[in-house]
């Protein structure tokens, strides 16, 4: 995708520091570099460079930006946050374990975790009981698109999300189990499915 001439700069900044300190620059160098004094302003830049595919933000870690070119071939190792039901609502259980996941699998996302996976509801989308499914954290979903959401503030689920006037259809990928259709006040979306592993 293109870049803006203000994204191009960030993203040259970004790729020399790198080169010249063999690590990435805080939003406060990048700003500096460039004459900006917000920081808000650079993280927009950085945002965009993300959604772009250009770099992307390791978790957790306070140098977080890296070129995407460069983690091609890496992997990287996400949290684990739970165990989600791909069948009716269960309530996601936390662990601390983490997942090493390929990099070009989250290269140009956002923030990203493991979700293993309890249930058949979504096997028609080849997603199966023991998968571990990798998510993007985000709060807005495309109808259609396979989300982690949450029923009531308390019960996750993996579906298909399509808005429906005042409500939402979580719709499963199973022919005996029927979608689950509530008002859509009662649903809020954690994040987006981008890619699955199987462990055998």
């Amino acid at each position: 995708m293109a870049l803006t001439r203000r994204q191009r700069e960030v993203l040259d900044v970004i790729r020399e520091f790198i080169e010249a300190n063999g690590y990435s620059p805080s939003l406060e160098e990048i700003g500096g570099t460039l004459g900006l004094s917000s920081v808000a302003t650079v993280h927009k830049h950085i945002s965009h460079l993300v959604e772009k595919g250009f770099v992307r933000r390791v978790w957790n870690q306070n140098r977080s930006i890296e070129l995407a070119e460069e983690s091609q071939g890496k992997a990287f190792d996400l949290p684990l946050v739970g165990t989600i039901a791909a069948g009716y609502p269960l309530e996601a259980l936390p662990t601390t374990e983490t997942i090493t996941v390929p990099a070009d699998m989250v290269a140009g996302r956002g923030r990203t975790f493991v979700l293993k996976i309890q249930g058949e509801s979504m096997i028609g989308e080849q997603i199966r009981e023991g998968d571990y499914v990798i998510i993007e954290a985000r709060q807005v979903a495309r109808d259609g698109e396979t989300v982690v959401a949450l029923v009531d503030g308390s019960d996750a689920t993996l579906k298909r999300i399509y808005r429906e006037g005042a409500t939402v259809r979580l719709q499963p990928s199973h022919p005996t189990m029927a979608a689950i259709v509530v008002a859509a006040d009662r649903v809020q979306v954690q994040g987006v499915v981008v890619g699955l592993i199987r462990k055998y």
